[in-house]
């Protein structure tokens, strides 16, 4: 008979977590007091915020392909995940948060940090409960790992009563393995594949668009044999970032707002298109009534709430797109597609001459954002991480780092999370140490969760911290210059001397102003054994082009 708080923490334990990123107090406090003894088998990372500490898991279940895990106590601790659930729900991150929560006696009392987390978060979770005695925590705990990682991933949220925590009972942990009524997989209709290829072997200007459901399937090598058979153009969503390398054949860009000129203009001309694990965002789609009109569609998809959601498909395959691509590229004849793949490649020299080209290689005025993503491409290892926080600098450095693995995307992208990157970077580089991890953030976005430099500190994480500085909440005041006459209303930020606030967590800190300056820096930061921060001081009126407005057809994208 062992204490319900040791029960949580054997229940982790059985399940291979590796990490709990959390913040300790009072009604989780008989949990923490178990890790204590636990410290060797499973290691526990002090964030100095909640918000820090669920943004880490998502870095680490990113980057690893494995469950992120955090813990919390109740009321404000738990209230200060919710943005991080829905964060990880809309880009189908798997974690599991465990919160404390006041004795069962005490519930619907307003006892003191008593918060009904369970329906504060419902809508942000693929799943929630309520334990409220001791022999509940080890079935919830299963049941959320598995619900967690199976089918389209998210996140789950166990909320744990303190007296189930000090509560005694027997550890006979079971992992789940099924639940009944919940189906995440399903069979992949036959005729639904032969319907597909037969689009596909008839089809003049096919088009693939693919997403994280990629990555998040492992079927990167799968859409990878599938394009390399057909020679069909394929652009990236911005969280499908890495599933193909971007030196392959058939690669032609990204897709969105901010993407590349070609992939969004021509959305608008093929004749069949194909998605593979993507849901049509509107960041993509832009005006639906004007999207694709003229193409015949077909969706790879695993959810099925996402199929003709926001697109209404002619064909709809359900299921794995691992296996749904292997089943498809059986089914399609070898093809190539040389003059349709031309028109991308040179609206792509035309994006070169009007936007690339300066963007990368200014040489008047201020350093340019892009100029710094070209450099570190130039130093960085090919299975470099670059995690963005939300922003024109994630646009850019978006658009510009050279991709070549899978995983190697870390964004906050459905939801746009300002304060995302510091803590996700820190995730990820606790995965693998070894690994290059580099964080470029906004002067904006980076003060939101300033305090995890504590935690990077303390764990002597070395993420590489890049700090592109405009002095301005650079996306807003881009909208506000184009759309709002140069009504810049509360965009300009009066910044403190990051370096100092670096330097006092013990962050080798280094600024540069010149662009002169900026190649030797880039270099030395990133050969730097531990972290590292790099503040660029860039254009403060740079924009980010190409660029489709709100409202508007993919095929009204603008090149300035």
């Amino acid at each position: 008979m062992i204490r319900g708080a040791d029960i949580v923490v054997k229940s982790l334990i059985a399940e291979n977590a590796e990490y709990i990123f959390g913040y300790p107090g009072g009604a989780i406090m008989p949990v923490y007091d178990a890790l204590y003894d636990y410290s060797d088998q499973i290691k526990h990372v002090l964030t100095r915020h909640e918000q820090g500490a669920i943004h880490a898991a998502q870095g680490y279940a990113r980057v690893s392909g494995k469950v992120g895990v955090v813990l919390a106590t109740s009321g404000p601790g738990a209230t200060n995940l919710i943005t991080g659930l829905a964060d990880a729900q809309i880009d189908s991150t798997p974690l599991v948060c465990i919160t404390g929560q006041v004795a069962a006696h005490l519930l619907g009392t307003d006892a003191f940090q008593e918060t009904d987390v369970v329906g504060l978060s419902m809508p942000g979770t693929k799943w929630n409960i309520q334990v409220r005695s001791v022999e509940e925590i080890a079935p919830a705990i299963a049941k959320a790992f598995h619900i967690a990682m199976t089918g389209r991933p998210g996140p789950v949220l166990v909320d744990i009563t303190k007296n189930a925590q000090i509560e005694f009972g027997e550890f006979n942990y079971v992992p789940c393995l099924g639940i009944r009524s919940y189906r995440p997989y399903v069979r992949i209709d036959q005729k639904a594949i032969d319907a597909a290829a037969t689009l596909i072997n008839t089809a003049k200007k096919p088009y693939v668009l693919y997403g994280q459901g990629v990555v998040l399937a492992s079927a990167e090598d799968q859409l990878k044999a599938f394009l390399d058979k057909t020679g069909i153009p394929a652009a990236s969503t911005l969280l499908g970032s890495g599933a193909l390398p971007q030196d392959h054949p058939s690669y032609v860009g990204k897709l969105g707002m901010h993407g590349n000129y070609a992939p969004n203009l021509l959305t608008n001309q093929c004749d069949v298109l194909i998605a593979v694990g993507m849901r049509f965002d509107d960041r993509v789609t832009g005006d639906l009534k004007r999207y694709a009109k003229q193409a015949k569609v077909i969706h790879l998809e695993l959810d099925p709430s996402e199929i003709d959601k926001n697109v209404k498909c002619t064909v709809a395959v359900q299921g794995d797109c691992k296996v749904s691509l292997e089943m498809l590229t059986e089914a399609v004849l070898t093809n190539s597609h040389h003059d349709w793949m031309q028109k991308f490649r040179n609206l792509e020299n035309e994006e070169k001459e009007a936007v690339i080209a300066n963007d990368l290689h200014g040489t008047h005025g201020g350093l340019h954002m892009g100029e710094v993503i070209h450099l570190i491409n130039k130093f960085k290892e090919e299975d470099a991480i670059l995690v963005t926080d939300v922003g024109q600098h994630q646009m850019i450095a978006w658009r510009y780092f050279d991709y070549k693995k899978t995983r190697t995307q870390v964004t906050s992208g459905g939801l746009g999370t300002m304060g995302f990157a510091l803590p996700a970077a820190l995730g990820a580089q606790l995965y693998d140490y070894k690994k290059q991890v580099i964080c470029v953030v906004g002067d904006g976005g980076i003060q939101m969760t300033i305090q995890e430099f504590g935690t990077i500190m303390q764990t002597k994480a070395p993420v590489k911290i890049v700090l592109l500085n405009n002095n301005y909440l650079g996306m807003v005041r881009q909208w506000q210059q184009l759309f709002f006459d140069k009504r810049y209303s509360f965009t300009e930020l009066e910044n403190p001397d990051f370096i100092k606030i670096a330097e006092a967590y013990r962050i080798k800190a280094k600024k540069v102003t010149e662009r002169d300056d900026l190649e030797a820096s880039v270099a030395e930061m990133i050969l730097h054994q531990g972290a590292y921060f790099l503040e660029v001081v860039v254009e403060k009126e740079d924009n980010v082009f190409p660029m489709i407005a709100t409202g508007c057809s993919v095929e009204e994208v603008r090149l300035s």
